[in-house]
């Protein structure tokens, strides 16, 4: 059963709830100035995972407070002309993965660069610094400080230094960026994109991080959303500075930069998605001015799709293959 109780054909006009800061181009446009001001200071070291046709590193760069973020880093064997590139987002909490699991990009030959999440279950450093809760989750880490110290802003400019770290190789072609995730890494997918317009596709599945008053409207707590209601019940139980927090959320809200993307984009939803509900997926989706389609999967929740994997990768691979 779906906590969604919107119609679908409203959804297809919906553009969200949460509100959006008066000052978020110009939030954005420092962020990405401070990133181009920092050194990514690049650590590639051979990974203890290897496989034919392939090389498989750990990759270490910085990000823009100075943690020390972690992605694997595969490229197809002796590479002797430019290849693609795919940068793979992981969903809420977890890690880059098992290397197997990104092979068959490699087989497709095209490199890939899986980062860690600061703070959740890879190897990326969080230094913490923000005052409030650090309790539960990371949304709301950050919320009662400055917006510039909300941990997503530092992991949505974590993506920036990724792209950055990795076309800088001398085997990457800059030209063919793709970005590839479901969840965290549906959203994380979209941020890439909009805070890089160099990535030229993006293949997502049920974005997190979208509209979060609409998530808490339809008391969306029962999934990763559950901080939002921790974080009112200690740090506003009346409520008194809603608009404000909301406002401040608005700066980590996927729905404001996804006017900002210009890849082409594919995303797949399910409209019983309890985790991330459709309408709040569609507020982001609304607002793409790029060229754009939605597959959607009535019956499906927030779960493997394995129809939409089989989409995905086949739309990221004719982005990415060189015309014969």
């Amino acid at each position: 059963m779906s906590v969604e109780i919107m119609p679908l054909e409203q959804m297809k006009t919906y553009r969200g709830t949460n509100p959006r800061p008066a000052d978020f181009d110009e939030f954005w446009d420092r962020g990405l100035a401070q990133a181009a001001a920092c050194e990514t200071k690049v650590e590639l070291k051979p990974a203890e995972f290897q496989a034919k046709g392939c090389e498989c590193f750990d990759l270490y760069f910085s990000g823009v407070d100075g943690a020390r973020i972690y992605a694997q880093y595969l490229r197809p064997a002796g590479v002797s002309e430019k290849v693609p590139v795919v940068f793979w987002f992981h969903g809420y909490s977890g890690n880059s993965g098992d290397w197997f699991t990104k092979l068959s990009w490699v087989q497709q030959g095209f490199a890939v660069a899986a980062m860690d999440c600061r703070g959740q279950g890879g190897k990326s450093q969080d230094p913490g610094g923000a005052l409030g809760s650090t309790y539960i989750g990371h949304i709301i880490r950050g919320l009662d400080d400055s917006a510039e110290k909300l941990l997503f802003r530092q992991t949505f400019l974590d993506t920036v230094m990724l792209v950055r770290a990795v076309s800088a190789f001398s085997e990457i072609d800059e030209t063919r960026m793709a970005v590839y995730g479901g969840s965290q890494g549906g959203g994380l997918s979209l941020v890439c994109a909009a805070l890089n317009p160099q990535i030229c596709c993006a293949a997502v599945q049920f974005p997190f991080l979208c509209d979060y008053k609409r998530v808490y409207d339809l008391d969306c707590m029962g999934s990763a959303y559950e901080e939002l209601r921790y974080f009112f019940r200690t740090a506003d139980p009346r409520h008194e500075r809603e608009t404000e927090f909301f406002t401040r959320l608005g700066y980590i809200d996927v729905q404001y930069l996804a006017e900002r993307i210009r890849a082409d984009v594919l995303w797949g939803t399910a409209l019983k998605d309890q985790a991330c509900p459709a309408s709040t997926q569609f507020a982001a989706y609304n607002r793409l001015t790029c060229k754009k389609e939605m597959v959607i999967y009535p019956d499906f929740g927030h779960e493997d799709i394995r129809d939409y994997m089989d989409l995905g990768f086949q739309f990221v691979c004719r982005h990415l293959r060189r015309a014969d």
